[in-house]
C-alpha cells in the first residue's frame, strides 16, 4: 500500500484466532476504505500468527506486527501500533469486536467538518448468549453537538471507552497521550486524560463501534470487567482511579473531581455492589479494605448525587457492617425495602437494627425521605424472601415466603398474596395466604404447580422470574421477590396439552443480580423436534406475508 491512508485502525489480539477473522472482516468491509489496518498481536501463543498474515496477504491496506512478548494487557499492543500508524487518524478495535460498516466514514467526516481533537459516536453492546443489542450510555450519545472541553459536560466521564472514538494523531503525539502499561483498567485513564488534554471534541449518535458481551465466558477468557469475583480486579480498579485522581490534580482539572467521582460510585462501585450478596465473608472483608481507604477521599457531593439505597450499600461498607451490606444490595434498583427499620426520638427512621452512632452514619443511613409509611400503595417498599424451596406432589414446588413490611403498610391480620409469571402471553397466578409473625413481618406457603402453567400452542423456551403482589382495596403492589442464593435445582418433565407439548422445567436459584427465583422452560421431544421448528417457518412466512402487503400498500399510496 503505498497511499497514505486516511484513518489507521489498530486491531489487538491475543489469542484470539478464532474471532479475529471477524474482527478484520469489519474493516475490510467500511464503507470509507482509504484505511491502514495493523493487526497487533500481544504475542499469541496459539494460531492467530498464521491467520493474521494469512490475512495481511489477502489484503495489501493490513499490516501485522508482533510483539516480542507478551504484555497482559492492551495498552502494549496499540502504543506499538501507534508508534507505526501512518495516518493522521486512529482507531482502535479488540479481536472479538467489530466496526459497523459506516463507522469509519461518519467519524472521518466529523473530524472534517470541525477541527476537533477527537470524534466519539455510540457503541452498541450484542449479548452473546442471547443476542440482545443495546445501546452503551445511550444519553450520552442521544444528540450530535461538539463540546469545548470535559468541564463543558462532565458527564461523559461515563463513557471512558477508549474504542468509540477516532483521535487525531498529531492531538496525541502532542500531548505524548499513549496507552499507560502494566496496569490493567487502561482505558478509563487514557479517556481520562484525553478528556482532559482535548480542547474540544464532537459527539456523533450514529453507532461506532459494536462490542459483544460473554457474561457467563469461562473466567480465564472472561474480559476484565467480567472478573469483578478476583479481589486484585478491585485493586486494579482503585488503583487506576488514584492515577486519574493525580492527573486531575496535575493538570489544572479539580474542577471535574466530583463529577468523575460520581462517576467512580454510580458505575464502578455500583457494579460491585451488585455482586455483594454472593461474596463471601472472607472476600468481603478483603473487599472492604481495599475500597474503604478510597472511599473516604471522594467527594460528598458524589454521594449526595446518588439514590438513597446506593448510599445505604456504600454506607454500611464503609462501617464494617458487611453482612447488612450484602442484604442492602439485594434488589438495588427495584425498591426492596429492609428488613427493619430504626427510628429516633424526633422520628427520622435509620436502616437496620439501631440509630447509627456517627454524624455520617445517620446521613446515610437516614430512610426517612424514602417515605417507607406513607407513599402510595402501588409504590409501597416491601422485602419479600422465600425461605425455602421444596419438591411438592407431582410437577410442583413448595415455597415459604417471608414478607417484611417495615413501613407498616399492611393492616394487622392475615394478607391475601398471589404469586405470579409468565411463561408466554398468559399469566400464572398462585394466590396463598400470609400470616402475621410480629409487626411488620408474615410468613406463608404457596404451591406453584408447574404442570398449570399456561404455555403458548407452539411451547415455549426461556426463563422466568415469579413476582409478588398484594393488595390493598382496589390497589395492587407488585414487588421482586428475592430467593435463597443456593439451594438443589429441581428439574421435572412436564408434558403439558396431555402429553401434546412436552418441556423440562428447572427450577433454581438466579445466581446473579437480585438472587431471584429462576424457572426455566425447554422443549424436549416433539416440542423440540417438530412443533417450535413449524412455528418458527409459519412465523416465518406470515413475516414475509406482511412484508409483502405493507410494501403493496405503499407502493399504491404513492
Amino acid at each position: 500500500m503505498t497511499e497514505t491512508p486516511d484513518v489507521t485502525v489498530t486491531v489487538i489480539v491475543y489469542n484470539d484466532a478464532e474471532r479475529l477473522p471477524r474482527a478484520v472482516a469489519s474493516l475490510r468491509r467500511q464503507t470509507h476504505a482509504n484505511i491502514e489496518i495493523v493487526i497487533s498481536d500481544d504475542h499469541s501463543t496459539d494460531n492467530t500468527p498464521d491467520v493474521a498474515r494469512q490475512l495481511a496477504a489477502e489484503d495489501d491496506r493490513i499490516t501485522y506486527l508482533r510483539l516480542p512478548e507478551n504484555s497482559g494487557g492492551c495498552s502494549a499492543p496499540r502504543n506499538r501500533s501507534l508508534d507505526i500508524a501512518r495516518a493522521p487518524y486512529v482507531m482502535f478495535l479488540d479481536s472479538d469486536d467489530e466496526l459497523p460498516e459506516r463507522a469509519v466514514e461518519l467519524l472521518l467526516a466529523a473530524h472534517r467538518e470541525r477541527d476537533v481533537d477527537f470524534v466519539m459516536g455510540a457503541v452498541e453492546r450484542v449479548r452473546v448468549d442471547t443476542g440482545r443489542t443495546s445501546t452503551w450510555m445511550p444519553h450520552l450519545v442521544a444528540e450530535r453537538r461538539t463540546v469545548d472541553g470535559i468541564a463543558a459536560e462532565p458527564a461523559l466521564f461515563f463513557e471512558h471507552l477508549s474504542t468509540s472514538k477516532m483521535y487525531k494523531k498529531s492531538f496525541l503525539d502532542r500531548n505524548d497521550l499513549r496507552f499507560p502499561e502494566g496496569i490493567h483498567y487502561e482505558d478509563q485513564l487514557f479517556s481520562a486524560q484525553a478528556y482532559c488534554l482535548a480542547t474540544s471534541f464532537t459527539v456523533i449518535p450514529d453507532p461506532v463501534y459494536r462490542w459483544y458481551i460473554a457474561p457467563y465466558e469461562a473466567a480465564e477468557s472472561a474480559s476484565i470487567s467480567n472478573q469483578r469475583h478476583k479481589l486484585t480486579n478491585v485493586r486494579d480498579r482503585i488503583h487506576v482511579q488514584g492515577l486519574i485522581d493525580e492527573f486531575l490534580v496535575s493538570s489544572g482539572h479539580t474542577d471535574v473531581r466530583e463529577a468523575k467521582d460520581y462517576k467512580f460510585l454510580k458505575h464502578d462501585f455500583r457494579m460491585y455492589a451488585g455482586d455483594l450478596p454472593f461474596r463471601d465473608e472472607e472476600w468481603l472483608t478483603g473487599f472492604a479494605d481495599i475500597v474503604n481507604p478510597y472511599l473516604a477521599e471522594l467527594a460528598p457531593g458524589a454521594y449526595a448525587r446518588l439514590p438513597r439505597a446506593e448510599r445505604v450499600v456504600l454506607r454500611l461498607v464503609r462501617d464494617g457492617r458487611l453482612g447488612e451490606a450484602q442484604l442492602a444490595a439485594r434488589g438495588l434498583g427495584h425498591g426492596v425495602a429492609p428488613r427493619e427499620t430504626t427510628p429516633d426520638s424526633s422520628g427520622r427512621v435509620y436502616w437496620g437494627p439501631y440509630v447509627p452512632e456517627s454524624p455520617e452514619s445517620r446521613t446515610e443511613l437516614d430512610l426517612t425521605d424514602l417515605g417507607l409509611d406513607s407513599r402510595p400503595f402501588p409504590s409501597a417498599q416491601f422485602r419479600h424472601e422465600i425461605t425455602s424451596v421444596e419438591q411438592g406432589p407431582g410437577a410442583s414446588v413448595v415455597l415459604s415466603v417471608r414478607t417484611y413490611d417495615p413501613g407498616l403498610r399492611l393492616p394487622v391480620g392475615p394478607q391475601v398474596a398471589t404469586l405470579l409469571i409468565a411463561p408466554g402471553r398468559r399469566r400464572m397466578k398462585a394466590p396463598f395466604r400470609l400470616d402475621p409473625v410480629r409487626p411488620g413481618a408474615f410468613e406463608g406457603t404457596v404451591r406453584l404447580d408447574l404442570a398449570a402453567a399456561p404455555l403458548p400452542l407452539n411451547g415455549f423456551a426461556g426463563t422466568r422470574h415469579p413476582v409478588l403482589q398484594l393488595t390493598s382495596g382496589q390497589l395492587r403492589n407488585t414487588s421482586l421477590l428475592l430467593a435463597p442464593l443456593a439451594f438443589p435445582t429441581l428439574r421435572a418433565r412436564v408434558d403439558y396439552r396431555g402429553g401434546a407439548l412436552p418441556h423440562e422445567v428447572t427450577v433454581e436459584p438466579e445466581g446473579r443480580a437480585s438472587g431471584r427465583l429462576q424457572l426455566r422452560w425447554t422443549p424436549v421431544g416433539v416440542t423440540s423436534r417438530v412443533i417450535r421448528p413449524l412455528a418458527r417457518k409459519a412465523g416465518a412466512k406470515a413475516g414475509s406475508r406482511l412484508r409483502r402487503a405493507a410494501r403493496l400498500a405503499a407502493s399504491l399510496a404513492r
